[in-house]
């Protein structure tokens, strides 16, 4: 089976492929390795993603119509995992454009792909973040998600959409899913807990949004891997006991679904610092700030669908997860 990643430069990417690849799997992994944070990093993972024999690299984004579908018509891939996006809530206020070419116009063109080439299986990426206004916990794909709250969640919303119409249409099997703060080795530098890392070892404050009072649902790199591989041959399948007069928003009549991904402890924003202090071995200067917009107080996945579908349970708590990424991170720039 070859299969394709794309984002495979990106953090899940990577580790996925990397799972794929030791699983015996041919990957084909695709990457534009653009700058929005250091391409350094990216181009570290790709080299350990190319020491192995089953992988090719094809440097492209998601927007270039003409180079996916040469790609597709190269390969014939037999499951395509859709994890390039243009990532960040904040970055989604500077930059709105950036959003719409990857998120929307890049994944129109992974969907007409699959639809030509009749791939067999596609799964993408959502986020959390699609959840947006709603205050039930915790959150359930069985939950309506159309208040969004910035434009990033929106436009993971929109490709849900997109993917579900294309499932409909054409038939196409898909699988979406909402992934909750992954957090680990080789993880991105934008993300909290990333910064504070290397804030706190060079005695730098950090900004603590909410008064540090956010929770959110932390999930660990090799959690998320794993459910995401417990799907590769579950196809989605019509649900016969859908109903149009009483729509279900986690279920379809046509070949899709849509799963949460973590960790399902939500975890307040002050003890993951506090865990991150014990391991750096050095207390943070905390800047403590009020909410920033885009932003949401809580995140809370309910992954029950998950679990009975897949056996999928999340196995690495905050402390043993932040310890290895602690790890990582001194062994990887050095910083003792």
């Amino acid at each position: 089976m070859t299969l394709l990643v794309t984002g495979a430069a990106g953090f899940i990417g990577f580790h996925l492929s990397k799972r794929l690849l030791e699983s015996g799997f041919n990957v084909v992994g695709l990457d534009n390795l653009n700058d929005y944070y250091d391409v350094r990093l990216k181009e570290s993972r790709l080299a350990l993603l190319q020491k192995f024999s089953g992988f090719a690299f094809v440097k492209a984004s998601l927007e270039e119509q003409e180079a996916i579908d040469r790609l597709f018509s190269k390969y014939a891939f037999s499951c395509v995992f859709n994890l390039a996006a243009q990532a960040g809530v904040r970055y989604s206020m500077e930059n709105p454009r950036a959003y719409i070419d990857s998120n929307i116009a890049g994944f129109l063109n992974i969907l007409e792909a699959c639809r030509s080439h009749r791939v067999e299986h596609l799964i993408f990426a959502s986020s959390s973040s699609v959840y947006g206004a709603n205050r039930t916990r915790p959150f359930s794909v069985h939950h309506n998600v159309d208040h969004p709250v910035s434009l990033y969640a929106a436009t993971k919303k929109a490709g849900e959409l997109m993917a579900h119409t294309y499932s409909s249409l054409y038939g196409l099997p898909v699988t979406g899913l909402r992934f909750f703060t992954v957090y680990g080795p080789w993880g991105r530098p934008d993300m909290a807990y990333f910064s504070f890392t290397r804030a706190i070892l060079e005695g730098k404050p950090i900004k603590v949004f909410n008064y540090g009072k956010m929770k959110r649902d932390f999930t660990y790199i090799d959690d998320i891997v794993e459910g995401i591989v417990r799907l590769i041959d579950r196809v989605p399948q019509p649900d016969p006991h859908w109903d149009g007069t009483r729509p279900h928003p986690g279920r379809s009549c046509a070949p899709y679904r849509i799963y949460n991904i973590g960790n399902n402890r939500p975890v307040e924003l002050l003890y993951f610092i506090e865990v991150l202090e014990r391991n750096l071995g050095k207390k943070a200067k905390k800047e403590l700030l009020p909410m920033q917009p885009g932003e949401v107080p809580e995140t809370y996945a309910d992954i029950d669908d998950l679990t009975r579908e897949t056996g999928f349970r999340p196995k690495t708590g905050i402390e043993e997860g932040i310890e290895k990424f602690v790890a990582w991170y001194k062994d990887y720039y050095k910083a003792f």
